[in-house]
């Protein structure tokens, strides 16, 4: 098979495409795919038509196929050029996915970019549509209630994905003028087993998600106090359409997928809907910032870790928002809620407070992330060297680190630290201890390592640069923060220890225990 697979577009809207689309569901059914609106076939056997889709596109052959070079955004024209969404954030290979486009262009075409290692080039072109004709989509509407921006846009193509690999994607909107946007897609696995699982992180992707005028952080007049009280995935993401995972994620996937250990791949909105996901994985790996999670997200991977799956944050300010998954008018799970300081306005305060849409370590329901990740997020901003203290831990084997070593603005720009007084599991172990100063304070930044009763090994880095250091002195390091090829060097093999090693199994069993050294330190 060649490095490119083109595929006819379905234009129009829902009901334009109806007929297009039962002939789409019938060859699904043949090839025993799962598609978008398969609800009405067997279940039965679309999930094991689905799983055995999965099974002949497991990330590994992927490694040392031939890339594509040419998939970065070359240029991003006005805000209006043309941007989009899709409508779900993963699919399982073989199922439908619809795209909404707007774009000022007579035309546009689609392009699939697998992120992976592909010898250097780091994406590959899976699939690409042909001419699509392009038109202004009309202005989004805000629930004024929740202040949600949604566009509610029609639908301009929907395709399938047989023989896509299980991976992350960008889906490059190219219009015939020559501007470019990013949709993120995540093709998910079915099954995890002996598989080291990267959890992506699209509600924190939207969380951030300005387009239209709002966020869960502000809202158009730039206050706080404007902010969205829920956001919906039916509108396009901001800046490039992929900022956060371009930033946070990406350089993750690369080395993991060049280090060519089994993986498989998820986000935590699937996670939050079927524990199942995680059965018999090795690992879980959360990527560089996920802030927003889920109750049941957050139950399912503490499940994962009791029966032994080794789980590693790759970041800062992790599992520390609880939010709510709600349906509306284009389908279920599409709106985030969080209320964040005004969660006594949320309709769940008074009848369930397990639900309420605040920070996990405040009431009602109380439970600090610390409990799962080992340490406690703390504060913004800071700038501040990574200071290694256990320099002879296995983590670092081969970095050539003694006790003392920094790495200039390695911890930034939020940050985590093992708190006094906030439950953290143990035997733990501090392997890093990293004084900063915020806004004023001085304090610590901790990277901690512990092992659970089942043998998992949990890891935290306690702080959101650590996959941006991946990228430091590189033509991709964009926001790189004056971190120096040392830097990436020293997190690169860091890194590769911990995922070889969390590959392997319960690390308690074939990596050292933990020295716990809390109160020392």
């Amino acid at each position: 098979m060649g490095p490119e697979r083109r595929e006819t577009p379905r234009h129009g809207t829902e009901d334009g495409s109806a007929l297009r689309r039962r002939t789409f569901l019938e060859a699904c059914a043949c090839a025993g795919l799962v598609s978008a609106a398969a609800g009405a076939c067997d279940r039965s056997h679309a999930v094991h038509g689905t799983r055995a889709a999965a099974a002949a596109h497991r990330p590994e052959a992927e490694r040392d196929r031939p890339g594509t070079p040419d998939w970065r955004i070359r240029s991003l024209g006005p805000a209006a050029a043309v941007v989009g969404y899709a409508d779900r954030v993963s699919v399982t290979p073989g199922e439908e996915c619809g795209l909404y486009v707007s774009t000022t262009a007579p035309s546009f075409r689609v392009s699939a970019f697998r992120v992976g290692w592909y010898g250097g080039a780091e994406a590959r072109l899976v699939w690409s549509s042909g001419r699509i004709p392009g038109s202004v989509q009309p202005e989004p509407y805000l629930l004024s209630g929740t202040r949600t921006v949604r566009a509610d846009w029609q639908r301009s193509l929907s395709f399938g994905t047989a023989h896509w690999p299980e991976g992350a994607y960008l889906l490059r909107l190219d219009t015939e003028d020559g501007h470019q946007r990013y949709v993120p897609l995540i093709v998910r696995s079915v099954q995890s087993t002996g598989r080291t699982v990267l959890m992506h992180a699209p509600t924190t992707w939207q969380a951030y998600n300005r387009w239209g005028g709002y966020s869960l952080y502000e809202g158009l007049s730039g206050e706080y106090a404007t902010r969205s009280l829920a956001v919906s995935f039916d509108r396009p993401y901001d800046s490039d359409g992929a900022e956060k995972f371009m930033v946070y994620e990406r350089a993750a996937v690369v080395l993991a997928e060049r280090l060519g250990i089994p993986l498989a791949y998820t986000t935590g909105m699937d996670v939050h809907r079927d524990p199942q996901v995680l059965h018999g994985a090795t690992a879980v790996i959360c990527l560089g910032h996920d802030e927003y999670w889920t109750p049941e997200q957050r139950r399912h991977i503490t499940q994962a870790r009791d029966a032994g799956t080794n789980l590693a944050f790759l970041g800062a300010n992790t599992c520390f928002r609880r939010i709510r998954l709600e349906g509306d008018g284009t389908g279920p799970e599409r709106t985030m809620v969080c209320y964040k300081s005004a969660f006594r306005a949320d309709p769940r305060y008074a009848t369930d407070p397990s639900q309420v849409t605040t920070d996990f370590r405040q009431a009602p329901g109380a439970d600090p992330e610390s409990s799962l990740t080992g340490v406690l997020y703390e504060g913004y901003p800071v700038d501040a060297p990574y200071v290694v203290h256990a320099a002879d831990h296995w983590l670092y084997e081969g970095t050539g680190v003694r006790p003392g070593d920094g790495f200039d603005h390695l911890v930034g720009v939020e940050y985590d630290r093992v708190t006094p007084g906030a439950p953290v599991p143990e035997p733990l172990e501090i392997t890093a201890h990293s004084p900063v100063v915020c806004n004023g304070v001085r304090s610590s930044s901790d990277s901690a390592y512990y092992t659970a009763h089942s043998g998992a090994g949990v890891f935290a880095t306690g702080t959101m640069r650590w996959v941006e250091a991946l990228m430091a002195e590189t033509p991709d390091g964009g926001r790189d923060h004056g971190m120096d090829a040392r830097t990436r060097a020293f997190v690169t093999r860091t890194t590769e220890n911990l995922l070889h090693a969390f590959a392997e199994g319960p690390a308690a069993h074939h990596r050292p225990a933990p020295r716990p050294n809390m109160t020392q330190v």
